[in-house]
């Protein structure tokens, strides 16, 4: 796999709560030198982004970030401002308390009424597989694929651990044909990205594939 074919299945990321709009500018101007397949950015830069470049980048942001609990009526929200903004793209986090409680289809709802709003843009679901046990890992395989999402995302990148391959086979064991799948969350070696795509994931979240494929500098973290 070449690094420009590692690099079309990249979410170049910057979500940091301190991202300024230079770090954001960079990683625009990044992603458009190298084809990466989006960028991920905070919400509240999705206008001036989509403002400055246009059709010139997909954008992806995210929902109930990074810890899922606000009420879905609040991600509805947010997911049609972003739309409206320019986002193409809306990485979502699961209610985890929901599914630690076992209440599965409050998570099927939220998700299927998120997908709604968004419709034939992209909606990729964040689970957050670091506090999940395997079955509740399963459950959410089904709960994604029931709902119509897009793509199941291991990790925000903000929890205990990121991305396992153990993960992605279980996902692929376990969600529909229809259902893509992304990892996100310490994603930090070439070998890794490589293997994550090898193993059957269609996106990858990290900000540090620039670097480590190509050997640019990048500070920016993920």
């Amino acid at each position: 796999m070449t690094n420009q074919e590692m690099l079309q299945h990249v979410d170049h990321t910057q979500l940091k709560a301190f991202a300024t709009w230079e770090d954001i500018q960079k990683l625009c101007e990044e992603a458009m030198e190298y084809n990466t397949a989006s960028v991920c950015i905070p919400p509240c830069y999705i206008k001036r982004v989509h403002d400055m470049y246009g059709g010139r980048i997909n954008i992806c942001t995210v929902v109930g970030f990074p810890l899922g609990y606000s009420v879905t009526e609040s991600k509805i929200v947010e997911t049609e401002l972003a739309l409206k903004d320019g986002a193409n793209e809306i990485d979502m986090v699961v209610n985890i308390s929901d599914v630690k409680n076992g209440d599965y289809e409050a998570v099927e709802n939220e998700i299927a009424a998120l997908k709604k709003v968004v419709g034939d843009k992209v909606l990729k679901v964040i689970i957050e597989t670091c506090y999940l046990t395997e079955e509740e890992k399963i459950a959410m395989c089904r709960a994604v694929t029931e709902a119509g999402a897009d793509y199941i995302k291991t990790s925000t990148g903000f929890g205990t651990a990121g991305a396992t391959l153990e993960d992605i086979r279980l996902f692929k064991e376990y969600i529909g044909p229809n259902v893509k799948i992304k990892a996100a969350g310490g994603v930090r070696t070439a070998e890794d990205l490589e293997n994550f795509l090898k193993e059957g994931c269609d996106r990858i979240g990290t900000s540090s594939a620039i670097s480590i494929v190509c050997g640019k500098d990048s500070n920016m973290g993920y």
